[in-house]
């Protein structure tokens, strides 16, 4: 190795611990709201619209994952990463003050985490894009396998801050993330001092693809066709537009890679219920136990810790195994949990931690081969773009699911039949973890189909 790209690596690490940590503390309200956002809506007298405090900002975070993402071509990483942490600086305030001075009101409450989601996700991109441009390919999913577990320690701490600031007050939950503007100085000095182009940034380009992504979304939480026409309308534009502007941020050559398309199909499909489990495992132990969600979130955070340890060892795993394998073991894991725990919905809340548990080791392994996967499709001039279009469609598919979800937890459509014998909600609940069961079932079935050609040139064939 030579001493440039040590001295490149040793850059990278320092940067990316921080940026890690950064992260962790960022994130634990997504987590946190997930689990008590039905609790929030009822608080703030909108039990009907509870559902918008998590899909709402899920869009956003999806958004600005694919633009954070996609500017670490174009700009410094400085100058994303100062933004972003003041904009979460500001949404943890308001969040805090408005629902704590005044009475509690759901667009408050939707509004700051917008704010919070705007900002928060910067220092994941900024993670993911220096890993990706600044690592020798060895290191890349070691450290991809970390950022998962970041990601699952703070959403552990989320559920269990969560669940105990239920019984206080879940306003203190705002107040969380405010702490990450102290890392912004230390940031500045050890973030690498290249980053971006220098070319132009196409704003018109992002808005327009944001606003088709937002109003996609939108459609599955409110079903208004609407909806479904004006994000159609958008993209269209988009793909007008990309097609004759000078510079566009994102090429028309960039869809037309056959390997790219069916990897970002894989995270479409791996990651659509990626945030349903926690709810639905709360709603059970509301509905079914009868317990409160301090209870639930003490047996919820075993889940995430699993996921974490999954997640700092997949790299060490991956480097054994390979990606091929280490994909396939984690969907059938994920299918597995979901229908476990459809099968043990009557059988105590110890058999639901244990199946839960089943699921996140799926989770927490199945994140660092599928993105190293997706991303050694593309170019490295694209790295920036391919991690923005990953962390896009990886939020925006679960922001779908929830969406979906959350809207039928509410409602006895599906209580009528059982292949458990359950009734009541504990059959709906059993029958939406079986949906969750067969989706990932049906991205292991894609995966084993198109790996062939996902594969097809890429230099690591494991």
């Amino acid at each position: 190795m030579s001493e440039k790209q040590s001295t490149e690596d040793s850059t990278a690490v320092r940067s990316l611990i921080l940026l890690l940590i950064t992260f962790v503390l960022g994130t634990l309200c997504l987590q946190g709201f997930n689990l008590v956002f039905q609790q929030v809506g009822k608080d703030a007298g909108a039990p009907d619209q509870a559902s918008l405090i998590t899909a709402l900002p899920s869009i956003v975070l999806g958004i600005v994952c694919f633009i954070y993402g996609s500017l670490g071509d174009f700009v410094s990483l400085r100058k994303l990463v100062t933004f972003g942490l003041c904009i979460l600086f500001i949404g943890s305030v308001y969040g805090y003050v408005a629902n704590t001075i005044m009475a509690p009101n759901i667009w408050n409450v939707i509004a700051a985490r917008l704010l919070q989601t705007a900002g928060e996700q910067v220092a994941g991109s900024a993670y993911l894009v220096v890993a990706t441009k600044y690592l020798k390919p060895s290191l890349k999913v070691i450290f991809f396998g970390i950022f998962t577990a970041g990601y699952q320690v703070s959403a552990a701490i989320g559920i269990f801050a969560a669940g105990l600031l239920s019984s206080i007050a879940w306003q203190y939950l705002f107040l969380i993330p405010a702490v990450t503007i102290v890392f912004l100085p230390i940031l500045l000095k050890s973030l690498p001092t290249g980053g971006g182009n220098g070319e132009k940034v196409d704003w018109l380009g992002f808005v327009i693809f944001g606003l088709a992504t937002a109003l996609l979304t939108l459609f599955f939480s409110y079903t208004a066709w609407w909806l479904l026409a004006a994000s159609a309308v958008c993209y269209l534009i988009f793909a007008v537009y990309i097609s004759r502007a000078r510079s566009p941020f994102i090429t028309p050559d960039f869809f037309r890679n056959k390997r790219w398309l069916m990897g970002i199909g894989l995270i479409l499909i791996f990651y659509f219920m990626n945030y349903c489990m926690s709810p639905i495992f709360n709603a059970i132990g509301r509905d079914v136990y009868k317990v409160s969600t301090t209870t639930v979130s003490l047996h919820v955070v075993w889940a995430f810790l699993v996921a974490a340890v999954l997640g700092t060892t997949s790299g060490a795993i991956v480097d054994r195994i390979g990606r091929k394998p280490a994909i396939i073991i984690a969907a059938c894991l994920m299918i597995l949990g979901f229908a476990g725990t459809a099968l043990v919905v009557n059988s105590g809340l110890l058999a639901l931690t244990l199946t839960a548990c089943v699921y996140y080791a799926g989770v927490g392994l199945m994140y660092s081969p599928i993105v190293s996967t997706v991303l050694d499709t593309l170019p490295q001039d694209q790295s920036g773009r391919g991690v923005g279009m990953n962390d896009l469609v990886m939020n925006v598919t679960g922001s779908i699911g929830i969406a979906i979800i959350g809207g039928l937890m509410g409602k006895p459509s599906l209580e009528g039949f059982s292949i458990m014998g359950a009734t009541g909600p504990a059959a709906n609940y059993s029958n939406l973890l079986l949906i969750g069961a067969a989706v990932s079932l049906l991205g292991l079935v894609v995966y084993l189909v198109c790996k062939k050609t996902i594969y097809a040139t890429t230099a690591d064939q494991q």
